[in-house]
């Protein structure tokens, strides 16, 4: 058996046991995917402050995001598709979060829907919305996450449009899978894979049955989404959003610490600094290059959490120095899921916990909460 103790070891599991199709659509980006390279390089790039003789012997990686305590500052971010990485992939991965302790976002376009994942734990998720064309059913969304007491709404805005994936059309990605001569001949060679996704609850958009049905025969993920995600969002919507959702609620997708500024004006309690994950804007910087001014900019008006290329501990200990508060994960959960299910994903959690606090601890940092700009070099 492989030895398993770094996300880029998941990685290389998730790469084998699943489709290409699948694979690529989680580990690529947009057009020339030179943000999602970005991403891993700028935070590569980083260099740390080594510090020795302090004392380092009550650390704690305990935290607090969005007013939710966590066992570490990072959350499972939403993720598409998440059910076809492994059979019921959203219900694994919502108990690992919960046994962690760590919060756990739904997406929208996940496979089991907002009730079956209620329908696995105990405590409360996150659950992500997309504002769409069809008002009536962001309507009906909100009511059933608020049915299943989901703590915190996390509305994505980087997504007006869909961007321009190359490999998916390439790779014939459909939901639900549609086999060409091609990726029949990958899938044959991934049978383990096969059989659990038919044997898991659904195969399908779970939270939107009944809806596919009145797309006209739209079949592709990237018609579906081309036909009803809504250009004419602006921030006036966010007062929409507020008087149906009587929670918590967070905006996904700011680049720019203007957009930044409008979004604490808009009354949210927290921001995601994020670029989709390298998957929609690209040739737009890496996320943690502008962190810092992002940062600044909110001043502590709402809480900043951070994405985009997070694989480590020492990633997410760059991102605290940088003004994040917490950290979200999307890739590395999916390989992880894809690797070994629920519990690839509680070693992905276990890695990155015990990563953070090797580096915090060779820095010379005890307290998550109050990491120093200092940690890294010429900060």
């Amino acid at each position: 058996m492989a030895i398993v103790n770094s996300i880029a070891d998941l990685r290389e599991l998730a790469r084998r046991r699943i489709p290409k199709a699948i694979f690529d659509y989680a580990d690529r980006g947009a057009y020339d995917e030179v943000t999602i390279d970005r991403n891993r390089r700028d935070l590569a790039a980083l260099e740390f402050r080594q510090r020795v003789m302090v004392d380092v012997s009550t650390q704690s990686l305990r935290t607090t995001l969005v007013g939710e305590d966590a066992a570490m500052p990072l959350a499972i971010g939403p993720t598409g598709l998440t059910g076809l990485f492994h059979a019921d992939g959203e219900m694994l991965g919502a108990r690992a979060a919960e046994a962690f302790g760590i919060p756990f976002c739904l997406s929208t376009m996940s496979i089991c829907s907002i009730e079956d994942v209620r329908s696995v734990v105990k405590k409360p998720f996150w659950f992500q919305l997309y504002l769409m064309r069809d008002r009536s059913f962001n309507e009906e969304l909100i009511e059933r996450a608020k049915a299943a007491q989901c703590s915190a709404l996390m509305l994505t805005v980087d997504m007006p449009i869909q961007g321009l994936r190359r490999r998916d059309p390439k790779n014939g990605l459909s939901i639900p899978p549609r086999l060409t001569l091609r990726n029949a001949i990958d899938v044959a060679t991934k049978p383990t894979w096969a059989l659990r996704v038919l044997r898991g609850r659904r195969r399908t958009f779970g939270n939107l049955a009944g809806r596919m049905q009145n797309t006209g025969g739209l079949t592709t993920l990237s018609q579906w989404i081309g036909s009803q995600f809504d250009p004419t969002v602006t921030w006036r919507d966010i007062e929409w959003v507020r008087s149906r959702w009587p929670g918590r609620l967070i905006v996904k997708g700011i680049l720019d610490a203007e957009d930044a500024r409008l979004a604490c004006d808009s009354g949210v309690d927290a921001l995601v600094v994020s670029n989709h994950g390298g998957r929609q804007l690209d040739g737009a910087p890496s996320t943690i290059s502008v962190l810092p001014k992002i940062a600044e900019a909110v001043g502590g008006r709402c809480e900043v959490l951070f994405d985009g290329g997070v694989q480590s501990g020492q990633d997410v200990l760059k991102a605290l120095a940088r003004g994040a508060r917490g950290c979200l994960i999307g890739k590395a959960f999916l390989y992880a899921l894809a690797a070994n299910g629920e519990a690839g994903v509680t070693s992905a959690l276990e890695i990155i916990s015990r990563e953070l606090q090797v580096s915090m601890a060779l820095t010379g940092s005890n307290d998550v909460r109050r990491i120093p700009a200092n940690v890294l070099q010429n900060a």
